[in-house]
């Protein structure tokens, strides 16, 4: 099983920006369709961004335009760029990774509640 361990969130205010990564504890990650999820305090989980072994990427339509995800497989890593922050992004990010799926299959699994093995999150926090 791949161990994920975010970093990079804080606290910004509206408009800034932050750059989360994820690093995956084995190179088995390199396969995987990796993704992005958030959760705020009594909302549901919401799929963010995905990219998959060929690169192709995904995203939620609240962060479409904003967001960019991407990966390193040298550094086991992948990223989210996260600019224009608002205060409705607010919540603690996770990442999380799927064996076998391309990024649509993983926004649409997201989409219907299927989350897979992620890390311990990280908060981030925009004020207005």
């Amino acid at each position: 099983q791949v161990q994920l361990v975010e970093s990079g969130g804080g606290s910004v205010q509206a408009g800034g920006s932050l750059r989360l990564s994820c690093v995956a504890s084995t190179r088995a990650y390199n396969s995987a369709c990796m993704a992005w999820f958030r959760q705020a305090p009594g909302e549901e989980r919401e799929g963010v961004a995905t990219i998959d072994f060929r690169k192709t990427t995904m995203y939620g339509d609240s962060v479409k335009d904003r967001f960019t995800i991407s990966r390193d497989n040298n550094k086991n890593t992948v990223y989210l760029e996260m600019n224009s922050l608002k205060p409705e992004d607010t919540a603690t990010y996770y990442c999380a990774a799927y064996a076998g799926m391309t990024s649509y299959q993983v926004l649409r699994a997201m989409t219907l509640g299927q989350f897979g093995n992620w890390g311990q999150g990280t908060q981030v926090t925009v004020s207005s």
